[in-house]
């Protein structure tokens, strides 16, 4: 008997790794397995696919059936890797069909036929959404973290560029009181962001939900399960967890083509599903930005037909973001504070795009009433001397500044007064973060601050106006 066995290599495992590198393996030891390997890579590294290469050669070595030439996936293929995975696995089903033949009674899966949802919606009748309960701060665990984060309340958010500056950026501060949290200059914040209530509203709208209607998931595999409390209200899953706001891939458009049932949305969705269509896919979705939710828009009659169960197939997880602490414990207790810029441009498409986390957040009104953010703090690369004589050089352009905003504040408040800062950004009048702070520092000697401001013109078009303060 024969073990059917298939890798798709791009880092290798290291466990399994060492595993079939020991030299002291048989040379006939998997002489009864059967298996084929596909690399991905970049022909422009020097080492392409090296280690798909170097897996294919073991396994030979050690005596395997290799069902196929190895398949050597390349970013700069002009089709990009799909120009080689595409018929690369053509051919491996192919062959493994004719080695392993369908069992009498079952069939093949069609192309255009989905396969089985990971998750199946039970819906629960007469039950909504107490909204009360989503206002209510939840109880608080030991140690927050990303399945556990603490409910940061919004203490303000004040814009820190001139009202005539083309880009809105943010001082946000948020209150951590009771939470355990601690950290030191050059850690992040994490939080996950929400879409917004008209996207959600839209969504909801096209595919005919009640956003109101509560339901539970069951698990049709050995899967984990997904990050949401249940029994969950359709609201709370497109408002919290279904990224429909994300750029989506060529995956979405092929399960989405097999809901299709109007000709002509069918042949464009199959399209931007084949290799040979990802410049049209490229040019109709990622060079505008088409957000999931607006593809969706565009394609109403296959959306009419989405079954609810295959969402969390389609759309992926909001991922968290994180943010450069701007603040330290010393100078703000129980206090977190970042500098937000909020991601806002033009592409063709009639709508502006704007970043996802960063539009939430500044959308949040504290003025309004107490808003909550479930966040938590990550450690982070950046580390600086302990030793109060040792200087320290930064350089943290625009919002760059922030994490060193954090270590001037926790420095100073140490006695270590050996700090050089330079800083750039467009116009001092515009744009310059936090400059009274800086000015204070240096005033007190903790503090020698070098500017560049690129659009303060002092001559020709173009040129820059440095300022120093020694």
């Amino acid at each position: 008997m024969h073990t059917f066995f298939i890798i798709f290599f791009s880092l290798p495992l290291q466990n399994f790794w060492r595993f079939v590198f020991r030299k002291s393996l048989p040379a006939g030891s998997l002489c009864r397995l059967d298996c084929a390997v596909l690399g991905l890579g970049d022909s422009s590294y020097p080492k392409f696919n090296f280690v798909a290469k170097k897996l294919h050669k073991r396994l030979m070595q050690l005596g395997a059936s290799v069902l196929l030439p190895v398949g050597l996936a390349d970013d700069q293929h002009d089709l990009g890797a799909d120009g080689v995975i595409d018929p690369w696995l053509t051919s491996f089903w192919e062959r493994a069909q004719a080695l392993y033949p369908t069992p009498a009674g079952q069939s093949l899966i069609r192309e255009d036929e989905p396969l089985p949802p990971r998750y199946v919606f039970r819906f629960l009748d007469d039950v909504t959404e107490n909204r009360a309960d989503r206002l209510r701060v939840p109880e608080l665990p030991i140690s927050p973290s990303q399945t556990h984060p603490f409910p940061g309340r919004v203490v303000s958010s004040k814009r820190v560029t001139h009202a005539s500056h083309f880009q809105d950026v943010r001082h946000i501060e948020f209150d951590i009181t009771g939470s355990d949290i601690e950290f030191t200059a050059g850690d992040v914040v994490m939080m996950r962001p929400c879409n917004t209530p008209e996207d959600v509203e839209q969504f909801c709208q096209l595919l005919r939900l009640d956003p109101d209607r509560q339901f539970t998931l069951n698990l049709t595999a050995c899967i984990g399960v997904p990050r949401l409390a249940q029994p969950c209200t359709v609201r709370h899953l497109v408002e919290s967890f279904l990224d429909i706001a994300a750029v989506p891939r060529r995956s979405f458009f092929e399960l989405l083509a097999t809901f299709a049932t109007n000709e002509l949305e069918r042949e464009k969705l199959s399209e931007f599903s084949s290799a040979q269509g990802q410049d049209e896919l490229h040019a109709y979705c990622n060079r505008p930005r088409r957000t999931a939710l607006e593809v969706l828009t565009d394609f109403p009659h296959t959306t009419a037909e989405l079954s609810v169960d295959y969402l969390l197939d389609l759309f992926p997880e909001i991922q968290p973001r994180s943010f450069s602490i701007a603040s330290s414990m010393l100078a703000h207790p129980n206090r977190i504070q970042i500098l937000l810029a909020v991601v806002r441009y033009k592409t063709k498409m009639h709508l502006p795009r704007k970043g996802l986390c960063s539009s939430w957040l500044a959308s949040l009104d504290p003025t309004q009433g107490n808003i909550y953010v479930p966040l938590w703090v990550k450690k982070g690369s950046m580390k600086f001397p302990k030793d109060p004589y040792s200087p320290v050089i930064m350089v943290g352009p625009g919002t760059g500044v922030a994490p060193f905003r954090s270590a001037l504040q926790e420095r100073t408040a140490q006695g270590k007064t050996a700090n050089v800062l330079f800083f750039g950004c467009r116009s001092q009048s515009k744009d310059f973060y936090c400059s009274s702070e800086w000015e204070e520092m240096e005033k007190a000697g903790q503090l020698t601050l070098f500017t560049a401001f690129s659009r303060d013109q002092v001559g020709r078009p173009g040129s820059t106006h440095t300022h120093t303060s020694l």
